[in-house]
């Protein structure tokens, strides 16, 4: 019988990182290089997307992912290392942080197993006291919504962050939680971005959303952004999972906005005359206007290149009107089927795979096993 004990291991990878520790991680391009060895200024993340810089006072030799304890008001934090050497101070600048004005605390030690075992059972308090102090807060008529509670590493404080449209006078919550929890309270007003970006989630893009990845800054996004691009203004489509607009609105808008710089006003009416034709739809990039003979619905639609469309814009300034614009029309749909594009929708049968009723024929061979399979198996 074994009976040598174990001690458990406290490893520094990822699974010791509350939630996901890849939030807002930075590409250390720096750390194969002997010179960016500087151990003075350390960054280090706490739960989601908290980063703060520490100065290394104690001279230990940090490295990426490792848990450190730090200095908090009061007690201790545990935190976990994702910057060393000379990126730091990039990092800082990106920030619009002077080394010489910040208030750097101190990183006392690398975590102790103690210290890792009191912070696990500390964050397993978080979603239940998250579900407490919401109905404490519906209980004193606060119109607020606490999104997310992040305890102290040395479980001596918590971290309640809300969302409130207006201001919200919490000194009575917060005696009411200070007196349930036992604990230091500090409450931080977020915005739904923030709040996005702390949680975390899969946009529709597959991928993970850009504010707990990448995205630091959040710029105002407008349904501008959506007209130009010629989507839907669909509220359902194109807000995200903070309620918000999405920020991806506004990646590709200057490439839109510089493609269409020469096309006409889309409030201009095309006169002929049989008709008045009204802006219906763009292609941005193929160049190409489609237009309606009715303002509210797509009426008769006819479709345009952009100089067409302009050459008949200057043609009505002259005050007259275009005989017939289907015959342009026309031409235009000849020349790209001249060019070989073709509709692979309609050359691809949608029944190809439904069974016709066609009996497979089976070989004489295959008929005469089975046979004979059967007459063994009635004389057994």
């Amino acid at each position: 019988m074994d009976t040598d004990v174990k001690e458990p291991q406290f490893s520094s990878k990822c699974s010791t990182c509350t939630d996901r520790c890849g939030k807002l991680e930075v590409f250390d391009w720096l750390s194969d290089i002997p010179e960016a060895s500087d151990q003075d200024i350390v960054e280090v993340q706490f739960k989601n997307t908290r980063k703060a810089f520490f100065r290394n006072t104690s001279q230990t030799r940090l490295q990426k992912r490792d848990i450190v304890a730090v200095e908090a008001t009061p007690g201790h934090d545990i935190g976990t290392v994702t910057l060393t050497g000379e990126l730091v101070y990039l990092q800082m600048k990106k920030n619009n942080l002077s080394p010489d004005e910040y208030d750097f605390k101190r990183v006392y030690r690398k975590a102790k197993p103690t210290d890792i075992e009191k912070w696990e059972e500390a964050k397993k308090l978080e979603k239940d006291t998250m579900l407490k102090s919401r109905t404490l807060a519906q209980e004193l008529g606060l119109d607020m919504k606490i999104g997310d509670v992040e305890y102290q590493g040395d479980c001596t404080k918590a971290i309640f962050y809300y969302i409130a449209d207006e201001r919200v006078d919490f000194r009575q919550l917060i005696k009411v939680l200070a007196d349930t929890f036992k604990v230091r309270i500090e409450m931080r007003q977020i915005g739904a971005r923030q709040e996005a970006g702390r949680i975390g989630g899969i946009g529709p893009c597959g991928r993970e959303l850009c504010c707990s990845t990448w995205l630091t800054n959040f710029k105002s996004v407008t349904t501008n952004a959506a007209r130009y691009q010629e989507i839907s203004l669909n509220p359902q489509k194109l807000a995200g999972q903070c309620g918000k607009l999405k920020c991806c609105l506004n990646y590709e808008l200057d490439t839109y906005i510089d493609a269409q710089k020469d096309f006409p006003d889309t409030a201009i009416v095309l006169e002929s005359m049989e008709e008045s034709y009204y802006h219906f739809k763009t292609d941005v990039f193929k160049r190409l206007m489609w237009y309606s003979t009715s303002k509210d619905h797509g009426g008769r639609v006819v479709m345009l290149s952009v100089d067409r469309a302009k050459e008949i814009i200057a043609f009505n300034k002259k005050g007259k009107k275009i005989p017939k614009i289907e015959q342009e029309i026309t031409a235009t749909i000849q020349a790209d089927n001249e060019k070989g594009y073709s509709n692979v929708v309609e050359e691809e049968s949608l029944t190809r795979f439904d069974n016709k009723g066609k009996k497979r024929r089976r070989n004489k061979r295959y008929n005469r096993r089975r046979n004979d399979n059967r007459k063994n198996f009635k004389k057994k």
